[in-house]
């Protein structure tokens, strides 16, 4: 049913004047002059609208108000043709910006509030059109057709249900039609590609955020008919606000930390359709602000209009202007703010800088290089509005009504950008990178040639666990997993580097992974600190190490040495690649060379303890080696990239007192390796996010919460669930009479003394019984089972349907409900001919 209202006095009155526009006469006067100027023929009212407002009083007042919204609102890019927009309240505060999808089954499923439509205005009439109601769900992130005849979008009917992709007629008349139906997941954020085809973005790879417990989407892709739903992103955290640029790529927003802490690490990036050749586009080392989103190129230039947000906020902020030809990061890409006062802030302060400006702005929609349409806040606390803002210094309300509006758009025609054929083979197998010359980069200073030997591949896996219980690391680890950062890591392998600097080598597709620059003794020089990924078949690189993205190789007669031969096969680090487990991998080195000394009661102790006796969170040695900074990793560290030898091994006193002899000792290359290596992928300890106790201390502890207590008032110990303030190891679960928390006790018959001991021997006992993730044996807790099942099941739709890819079939998601439970997704009858 199509509903049409009249267009309710959105002109607001005049308490709100100051909020609803912006802009003086000149501001005013420059528009009508561009206006007549860009528009002879479709703007002919412009010679009266000059007359009227060099009359008298014609600047001021009441009378410059409506002469300042007839001669915007005349704008032919607004008048023209309708406008689309969303009818919702705004999106409830949560944990980060891109927690909006509120998905059943989730943490903060309860935050989702529905009554929404999706509508259409004709400003020339002031007619409302209702084209989609939705009176107990959202609809949102509406994109328009080439063509102007259809509308995708995605659409929550209620609470009990998630976000899917729906696609509807322009006009109106047509039926719905329903694209994606997979239950359990919420897809959202849609756009129209040059051939046809539709990306959007999905939690369709159960994923969370590394610093909380908020489920997290990626980049996908489908035919227009809503086949062939394949992944085409893959970094560990989130990937939306997809939108096209001129040349066919898709320019999104992207919050990732590989070593680097958690609020200031979404900026804009650019990839193909197919998936390939994901790269930097703007902010991935700007601490301020917090979140670059929801960027679109603006017509006919080079530079992007977006929102600069904050990490923990709406997915709202300040309007911007950035230009990536003036600079990749900070202050000097920023061509204006909207408010004026916030490009100051750029680059100053931390992730959430950006929340304090008003008024609110969100969706911009660039109209062409000086007409911008944007959802902004009218000044009744979160009620949004339609605007058009200008680059002369105009802020016209256009339209507004309750709850609020958002996603404004042109509902016309539009240029199709080109159309890029696809790199990827659909093969699931692997790609290739390059590297021209690894001595080409912004970070290298002291870096001499040919000092560099190997370079090695890491992956950073995404987390697909969470509990209630955090530790405190950089920001909280939901369970604890590091002492400082929030990823784990796998090593793929090294390849070499040639004399010239050049690399050229294989690796896994499907895999979220960053690159290290490696001395002759295996020792971290540089570290990429970001991540990248390559499609099966596809072949990808870089000009160098941190260089500018800007710039191209130097001109050369020669070819890189590397690229003479064929790419690379990876050489193991010390068996198959595998999740590094500090108590695995680094632990019996201690144990073989150093714990003779260096134990609970012995002489060294006083220094550092590296036995492996765990602890109520970590295991003591690990504890110790980060407590008392003998090691330097630089943990989730700066937004800034870091200058080449400046933390890792070459930096850390542990490394420094080996080297030396320390008490004559002397480890075998591999043993020293081991040590080097885990330092240099930045002292992780556990391999798994999964926990085995998700309701005790940091998900970790085998003792609950009432023991805990108990043992600290018997002891005087605090157990702090924190890098903060952590006084260091305080039991021993391997040998319970160890523990240090007991040594006030002089008289081992002392109840309270029998009672703690009891106490840690239960804890002794249960890890016995149910081993925690830094053990053999280790089994995850049901819940986290679960989240692995569902995770697995994903990955085999995901692999069904690149398998009708390659054989030139069809596969659809059925109507009815589609689960893990529902495990027909070998049913032929859902899989057709193209």
């Amino acid at each position: 049913m199509i509903l049409r209202v009249a267009f309710a006095a959105v002109l607001l009155v005049a308490p709100l004047a100051a909020e609803a526009a912006g802009g003086g006469a000149d501001s005013l006067r420059a528009a009508i002059k561009d206006l007549m100027e860009t528009f002879p023929d479709r703007y002919p009212k412009g010679k009266e609208y000059l007359q009227r407002l060099a009359e008298p009083g014609g600047g001021t007042g009441e009378k410059f108000h409506a002469l300042r919204r007839e001669a915007l609102i005349a704008n032919p890019l607004v008048s023209g043709r309708p406008i689309l927009f969303v009818a919702r309240a705004q999106y409830r505060g949560d944990h980060h910006n891109t927690a909006t999808m509120f998905l059943t089954g989730e943490i903060n499923t309860r935050s989702f509030r529905g009554g929404g439509a999706l509508k259409k205005i004709d400003l020339k009439t002031g007619t409302a059109t209702t084209l989609v109601d939705c009176p107990k769900g959202i609809c949102r992130d509406p994109d328009v057709s080439f063509d102007g005849r259809r509308i995708v979008f995605s659409m929550r009917r209620q609470i009990g249900q998630d976000y899917k992709i729906y696609e509807v007629a322009a006009a109106g008349a047509s039926g719905l039609k329903q694209l994606t139906f997979a239950k359990g997941v919420a897809d959202f954020d849609p756009l129209y590609l040059s051939d046809g085809s539709i990306a959007f973005s999905s939690t369709r790879e159960p994923k969370y955020c590394m610093c909380n417990r908020h489920i997290m989407g990626n980049l996908f892709k489908m035919d227009g008919d809503g086949a062939n739903i394949h992944q085409i992103g893959k970094s560990t955290l989130h990937e939306g606000h997809g939108a096209l640029t001129p040349d066919g790529r898709i320019l999104y927003d992207r919050w990732e930390y590989v070593d680097r802490n958690f609020g200031d690490a979404q900026g804009l990036w650019t990839v193909n359709p197919d998936g390939t050749n994901h790269a930097v586009y703007w902010g991935n080392n700007t601490n301020s602000p917090g979140g670059v989103i929801d960027g679109r190129i603006i017509p006919g230039t080079e530079q992007v209009l977006c929102i600069f947000g904050s990490c923990h906020d709406r997915p709202w902020g300040s309007l911007a202007i950035i230009d990536r030809r003036l600079g990749l990061d900070g202050r000097g890409g920023v061509v204006r703010t909207w408010p004026a006062g916030a490009i100051n802030q750029v680059g100053k302060g931390n992730w959430d800088a950006f929340a304090r400006f008003k008024p609110k702005y969100e969706d911009p929609y660039p109209l062409n290089d000086k007409y911008f349409l944007v959802s902004r806040s009218v000044g009744r606390g979160e009620v949004m509005g339609i605007y058009l803002v200008d680059v002369f210094g105009n802020e016209i309300l256009l339209h507004s009504q309750g709850p609020g509006c958002y996603d404004p758009m042109p509902l016309g025609p539009r240029p199709r950008p080109m159309v890029s054929p696809s790199r990827r083979d659909f093969k699931n197998g692997t790609g290739t990178f390059y590297v021209h010359n690894v001595y080409i980069g912004t970070h290298m200073k002291g870096v001499k040639p040919g000092s560099v030997k190997y370079l090695r591949v890491v992956e950073s896996p995404e987390k697909r666990f969470w509990t209630h219980p955090a530790w405190g690391g950089q920001g909280v680890h939901c369970p604890g997993l590091n002492w400082h950062s929030f990823e784990n890591k796998r090593i793929l392998g090294t390849v070499p580097v040639e004399a010239d600097g050049s690399a050229y080598f294989s690796v896994p597709a499907d895999r979220f992974v960053y690159f290290q620059l490696l001395d002759e003794n295996g020792m971290m020089i540089q570290s990429m600190r970001s991540g990248t990924m390559v499609q099966s078949g596809e072949t990808t690189g870089c000009v160098g190490c941190h260089e500018d993205r800007r710039t191209a190789p130097p001109p050369s007669r020669e070819i890189p040495l590397a690229f003479k031969r064929g790419a690379t096969a990876m050489t193991g680090w010390y068996g198959r690649p595998r999740i590094f487990n500090y108590t695995a991998e680094v632990q019996p080195v201690f144990d073989k060379h150093c714990v003779k000394c260096h134990d609970f009661g012995k002489k060294g102790a006083a220094k550092v303890v590296l036995a492996g006796d765990r602890t109520a969170f970590f295991n003591a040695s690990y504890t110790e080696l980060w407590r008392k900074k003998m090691i330097k990793a630089i943990g989730a560290g700066p937004a800034q990239i870091q200058q080449a030898y400046s933390w890792g091994s070459h930096q850390s006193k542990l490394v420094q007192v080996i080297r030396k002899g320390h008490n004559k000792v002397k480890l075998s290359k591999e043993d020293m390796d081991r040590i080097v290596t885990w330092i240099d992928i930045n002292a992780v300890y556990y391999p798994s996010y999964a926990s085995a106790y998700p309701k005790n201390a940091t998900g970790r502890s085998p003792l609950d919460g009432k023991q805990m207590s108990r043992l600290s008032k018997l002891t005087g110990a605090r157990f702090v669930g924190s890098h903060g303030g952590n006084a260091g190891p305080q039991v021993s679960f391997d040998r319970p009479e160890m523990s240090p928390c007991l040594a006030k006790f002089k008289n081992k018959n002392d109840p309270k003394y029998k009672e703690a001991l009891a106490i840690i021997q239960a804890g002794k006992d249960m890890l016995k019984s149910r081993p925690r993730a830094d053990m053999p044996g280790f089994q995850p807790c049901e819940v986290d089972r679960r989240r692995e099942e569902k995770y697995l099941f994903r990955r085999q739709e995901e692999m069904r349907n690149r398998k009708a890819i390659r054989e030139g079939l069809k596969a659809y998601e059925r109507p009815e409900s589609i689960g893990e439970k529902d495990n027909k997704k070998n049913d032929k009858s859902a899989v057709s001919a193209r």
